[in-house]
């Protein structure tokens, strides 16, 4: 059978690249006589595997040497949590909810302190980002937290907030590597990697080397203690192995195309494929503000759910896996990550216009 082209948000495509030297490796990771499914994250070779990704992390991305990387499990969604158990100090945050995980992850706060929305975009379906340039931020706010990318609405900050000062916390699951960042602006940043970087299991957070102490909120587990995991390199116990080793071979085919500058320039440009279409089509129409666009996810609606439906289908048929919406917004979306290749999205495209001839 061939390969699909695979629009799923998350778990989501990976390079074709990757999964063939994985696939080589399977039975026998460089002379080991093993599968890294099957080797001690304790033995030498496996100790390779993990420094080297990070290695490969922060040269892509420039991480700052006050900054620890670690490799975690739980997901983001554990990670929401953990965000005010290491950082919450005077029990009060700041959260700007511009879609379903910041709203989670700020409910997720409230149960350990005064979580405050500052911002937010739900009075528009969070089609939009709100204006941040001068948010109610007190004094006493440990933080103010965003998510950057919001994979279900599509919608992605331009430029971050004015914290005032205040520590950022930026969840950036789904544009993870999709672009170049400036790590010091943000005292943590942390992506689950099932959505542009790698399998399911593991969250990737890059925290400031202050922000890592014992002085954290009282019942918080050892696991979850940012120190416990950061003094030991991330294998304070066995961590998702095989999924840090794929991630490792996507950091590597990222230098090799070309870095996050080269990365950011493709998906504009599959981006503009895309949106360039919905913007002139009679049938079908984004649904986020344009300013606001994500380069990741791009949902878009036809205004008849039968024919959403139709086109789900009949999309399915022709080989376009996974277009249709989140449950919570309905119509289609098209995550159109760094692995996505750009004749997808112009395939999908040609799809999208013969549908719309038919459809008229």
């Amino acid at each position: 059978m061939a390969r699909v082209y695979n629009f799923s948000a998350g778990p989501a495509v990976l390079p074709e690249e990757v999964l063939k030297e994985a696939a080589e490796e399977m039975m026998d990771y460089k002379g080991s006589g093993m599968s890294v499914m099957e080797m001690s994250h304790r033995s030498k070779v496996y100790d390779n595997i993990i420094k080297e990704a990070e290695q490969d992390l922060r040269d892509l991305m420039n991480i700052p040497d006050n900054y620890k990387v670690l490799f975690l499990q739980g997901g983001a969604s554990q990670f929401f949590a953990e965000v005010p158990m290491n950082m919450m100090k005077n029990k009060k945050a700041g959260y700007i909810v511009t879609g379903q995980w910041a709203k989670k992850a700020y409910q997720e706060a409230k149960i350990y302190g005064d979580a405050v929305e500052l911002a937010s975009s739900a009075d528009k379906t969070f089609s939009y980002i709100p204006d941040c340039s001068d948010l109610p931020i007190t004094d006493d706010m440990d933080y103010v937290y965003i998510c950057e990318n919001n994979t279900i609405y599509g919608t992605k900050y331009k430029e971050l907030p004015n914290t005032k000062g205040k520590d950022l916390v930026a969840d950036v699951s789904s544009c993870f590597l999709s672009e170049p960042v400036d790590v010091s602006k943000y005292a943590v940043i942390y992506g689950g990697v099932q959505k542009n970087v790698g399998p399911a299991g593991c969250v990737i957070a890059i925290i400031r080397d202050d922000l890592i102490t014992d002085d954290v909120l009282e019942g918080t587990p050892t696991m979850l203690k940012w120190k416990t995991q950061a003094d030991n390199d991330s294998l304070y116990n066995t961590p998702p192995c095989y999924t840090i080793y794929i991630c490792g071979k996507v950091f590597k085919w990222l230098k090799k195309m070309g870095g996050l500058e080269k990365m950011k320039e493709i998906n504009e440009k599959k981006a503009k494929i895309l949106y360039d279409f919905l913007d002139e089509s009679k049938l079908f129409k984004g649904t986020v503000e344009k300013k606001d666009r994500s380069l990741m996810n791009v949902p878009f609606v036809t205004g008849d759910e039968n024919l959403d439906a139709k086109f789900v289908a009949e999309a399915k048929a022709a080989g376009f896996e996974n277009l249709k919406g989140h449950r919570t917004v309905g119509g289609m979306r098209a995550s159109i990550y760094n692995a996505m290749p750009i004749e997808g999205v112009e395939k999908l495209v040609e799809f999208m216009k013969k549908f719309e001839k038919e459809n008229a």
